[in-house]
Formats: C-alpha cells, sequence, structure tokens
C-alpha cells in the first residue's frame, strides 16, 4: 500500500482503541489509553503507517520520554504497542518497528512515602476519632484492617458482613470516580472473603446495628463522595499522629507491608488484597519484599552456624 494511501498512526490506534478496549477495560484504564491517543496526535499525526519504520517508532517514544518519566514512557510504548503490532499483521507496516527499542524518561520526582511502618500506623489508628456514627475516621480503620481497594470498601454494606465468620464478603466497588453507585470489582479474583480480627468484627457489628443491609456503610445517602476529600481527611489525620502523609491506596500498601513484616506468605497476601496473581503481588512489592528476603538469609545463616559438626 503506498504512503498516501495508507492510514494515519493516530488514526489506526484510535480505531484500535474503540475496536479493542472500549467496553472492554475499566474506565481508569481506558481514560489512560484516551491520554495516549492524544500524544500520538501531537507528537506524530502526520505520520503514517507506511512509514513507521523503528527509527521512526523510537522517536515518537524519545519525543514522549522528553516530559515524562521512565515508567510512563513504558505504560505509553505498552499501549501503543498492540496496535502496531496488530497493522503489522494486517500488511500495513512492512516490518515490526517495536523490536530493540530504547526506552528513555526524564528524573523521576522525589517520591512520596507510599506506607508506613507498623509503629506509625498505630500512631495513626490512635488518634482516630471513632463516634458512634460513621465517619471517615471508621473508613481508615476499616481499610487500614483489611487492605480492601477505596472502591471496594465504600462499596461494602451491612449485608456483606459475616460476622459469625469474623469476615467481609467483598461483591462489588463503588463508583466514585464516576458519580456513585455499585460497580464491578476490578477483576474476577477481588471477589473474596476478607477475615477480620476480633476487635474490629465487635466494633464493626456494633457500628452497623439498626443500618439498611443493602445500603453502602460509608456511603448511607448516597451522596456523591470524592477520593480527593477522604484523603484530605486521611492527611489530617497523619499530620495529627506525626507521621508520614499517605493516601487510601497507601494504606492499603501500608495493610500489605505490616502482614509482610509479620511473615505473612506472599499467597495469602495476594488472596487478601484480591490480586489476580502471585506475580501482581510480588510486582507491586518487590522492594519490600527483597528486604524482607535479606532478612530470611540472615536467619537462616545465624540459626546454620548455630549447628555445630
Amino acid at each position: 500500500m503506498g504512503g498516501d494511501e495508507s492510514p494515519l498512526l493516530a488514526d489506526w490506534f484510535d480505531s484500535w482503541v474503540d475496536t479493542y478496549k472500549l467496553g472492554v477495560v475499566r474506565d481508569a484504564t481506558l481514560s489512560k489509553y484516551r491520554a495516549a491517543q492524544r500524544w500520538v496526535r501531537e507528537l506524530a499525526g502526520d505520520v503514517r503507517l507506511s512509514a513507521l519504520t523503528r527509527a521512526r517508532y523510537q522517536k515518537l517514544l524519545n519525543d514522549y520520554a522528553a516530559t515524562h518519566e521512565r515508567v510512563t514512557v513504558m505504560d505509553f510504548h505498552h499501549q501503543l504497542k498492540g496496535s502496531v503490532l496488530d497493522a503489522v499483521d494486517e500488511g500495513l507496516v512492512s516490518r515490526d518497528p517495536c523490536r530493540r527499542l530504547v526506552i528513555k524518561g526524564i528524573e523521576p520526582k522525589e517520591k512520596k512515602p507510599k506506607y508506613l511502618s507498623r509503629f506509625e500506623l498505630q500512631r495513626l489508628l490512635s488518634v482516630l476519632d471513632l463516634g458512634d456514627d460513621v465517619s471517615w475516621d471508621w473508613l481508615v480503620l476499616f481499610v487500614a484492617k483489611t487492605g480492601l481497594r477505596l472502591s471496594e470498601a465504600l462499596a461494602v454494606t451491612p449485608a456483606d458482613f459475616d460476622l459469625m465468620r469474623q469476615c467481609v464478603r467483598v461483591r462489588r466497588s463503588w463508583d466514585y470516580k464516576g458519580g456513585g453507585g455499585f460497580a464491578p470489582v476490578k477483576c474476577p479474583s477481588s471477589v473474596r472473603s476478607v477475615e477480620m480480627d476480633w476487635q474490629l468484627t465487635a466494633q464493626m457489628a456494633a457500628l452497623v446495628r439498626g443500618m439498611d443491609e443493602d445500603v453502602p456503610l460509608f456511603v448511607p445517602d448516597g451522596r456523591r463522595v470524592y477520593a480527593s476529600t477522604i484523603n484530605a481527611n486521611l492527611a489530617r489525620l497523619c499530620r495529627k499522629a506525626g507521621v508520614s502523609v499517605i493516601t487510601m491506596h497507601g494504606l492499603r500498601h501500608t495493610h500489605a507491608s505490616v502482614l509482610f513484616a509479620s511473615g505473612v506468605s506472599v499467597a495469602s497476601v495476594s488472596r487478601r488484597l484480591g490480586h489476580s496473581s502471585v506475580a501482581v503481588t510480588e510486582k507491586v512489592y518487590v522492594h519490600l519484599i527483597r528486604e524482607l528476603e535479606q532478612g530470611d538469609v540472615d536467619a537462616i545463616m545465624r540459626c546454620m552456624s548455630a549447628l555445630a559438626a
């Protein structure tokens, strides 16, 4: 196919996203694809598929990398690569231009703390104002002790608690980004039962007493809730406790890190968090797991050195 007849890369990518991603991936994921579409059109809006060589694809990545961190460039590449490889299969691109690429990027910004230590978490929980009525402080306690995603925690109703078995069933999420209402969970493995300690079980039993079984515990009036508001409350509590400021997602990370530090296996943490696989958990917490593994090595050496021949 001649260059004048070949589709534009930007048009092809737009069509590919609408065909293979729209209505399939979650809204948050789709928004990332939409952002990638805008960047492709801005940086390579006049590039036709027939002219998409490895050098031209590399230039596109380099231009994107001029204003983005390396990990973001890698995500952008993965989003675009699927459509390009399909174009190769269709004969619109003569050779795979995605091979042997160099992923660049600007220096990452200083990372904010993602999670608290067990000691810091205890200090945070000590400043919670846990009255008789549901509040954002109760939500902080609930996420800290269950590790649920914010969307999952907001969707929990009194009917989801199995107080006899000391667990909460995660069946759905709350679409706080889209205006409210129940929505499916992130993936099939996110449907799960999460065990609660006896203290949290007793607290939840008292909190939900007399409430409508099918009304979300933390959104009782169905009003629209914003993550920014919830995170602002958590930030206030962190400052009050004198610990690093984290988000609600960071509180979920804190839950996992405390479990790892207590010796809980990766497989058990993965199931509790509702990850699709243990590999996902290992990828998210790779640095923490490596630190703990070094502690295991030290313990192994102490154990072996105590054995005399």
